[in-house]
């Protein structure tokens, strides 16, 4: 039961890390990494505005999530919009601003152990006889919350159809009057919310270090790839599997063999499925 139940909350857990990256590439094609920094920023934004400037600490978490999706769609307009579509730059350009936030992080003095975020409710609660602490449970309810946002989002508004719209067919979408550029602008500007809730919700169960930007991105890398870049649900799926091998990993061999799991899955599922569980991308074929 201890395992059923904390595999759930890591899974959650793994999703709301991976969301934000699926979105941004399953509109724009692009690989964002500079996911885990924009997690970061939204951490630190949040101490900032509690700590420094002493305000509210869901105003604090406003205005947080508003600056990093500002940040994500300014990224997107002054850098990435000049290397779309050249797939290797996009890597690069996007890793670079990510390096840059996180390094300049480090080097304006934010490391050590003494930033942290509060929880949301103090406490624990009794299931199935296993503790579980109120913030982990509300990791799971937010979790859910996203997925049944995002999917309401994209099926029942207008901005909503016309990214799904840019995601299934971009062509398509651009002789229908969608702006391609508009589209991944927006696209940017909510990955880059979506990973600092992921922020919100996750750093109150730790502390707010830059290392944590680079863990972010390796697990959102890994479970778009094993779900299928491109692919919503497919992250969700990915996470639940992933999630529940690195806890049954944690209590059978250790908590440091925890991302050892995140990068064979992505080995493997390179290996094995190159297009991950839902990926529509072309498959290797065999040459002869």
């Amino acid at each position: 039961m201890d395992i059923f139940i904390y595999g759930t909350i890591n899974s959650a857990a793994l999703a709301l890390m991976a969301l934000g990256f699926a979105l941004v590439y399953g509109i724009s094609r692009i690989p964002n990494f500079a996911h885990g920094a924009l997690y970061v920023i939204t951490g630190f934004v949040t101490w900032i505005c509690l700590r420094s400037f002493h305000l509210n600490y869901f105003l604090s978490i406003l205005l947080a999530m508003i600056i990093t999706g500002v940040i994500g769609a300014l990224i997107y307009q002054f850098i990435l919009i000049r290397v779309r579509g050249m797939s290797i730059s996009e890597i690069i350009a996007s890793y670079a601003i990510g390096l840059a936030i996180l390094e300049g992080f480090r080097w304006g003095g934010f490391k050590g152990m003494t930033y942290t975020l509060p929880a949301f409710a103090d406490g624990t609660i009794m299931i199935e006889g296993i503790p579980v602490d109120m913030q982990r449970l509300f990791v799971v309810i937010i979790g859910a919350a996203v997925v049944a946002f995002l999917w309401a989002f994209t099926h029942f508004t207008r901005l909503g159809l016309a990214l799904r719209g840019m995601a299934q067919d971009e062509r398509a979408a651009l002789m229908l009057g969608i702006d391609s550029d508009r589209m991944a602008v927006v696209a940017m500007a909510l990955g880059a919310m979506l990973s600092g809730l992921a922020a919100i919700v996750l750093l109150p169960l730790g502390n707010i270090v830059v290392e944590k930007g680079y863990d972010v991105l390796i697990q959102a890398i890994a479970v778009c790839i094993v779900g299928g870049l491109g692919s919503w649900m497919g992250a969700v799926l990915a996470a639940f599997i992933i999630g529940f091998a690195q806890i049954f990993t944690v209590v059978y061999l250790g908590a440091h063999f925890q991302m050892v799991v995140a990068l064979l899955a992505i080995i493997l599922t390179l290996i094995i499925r190159p297009s991950g569980l839902f990926g529509r991308q072309k498959e290797l074929e065999e040459r002869v």
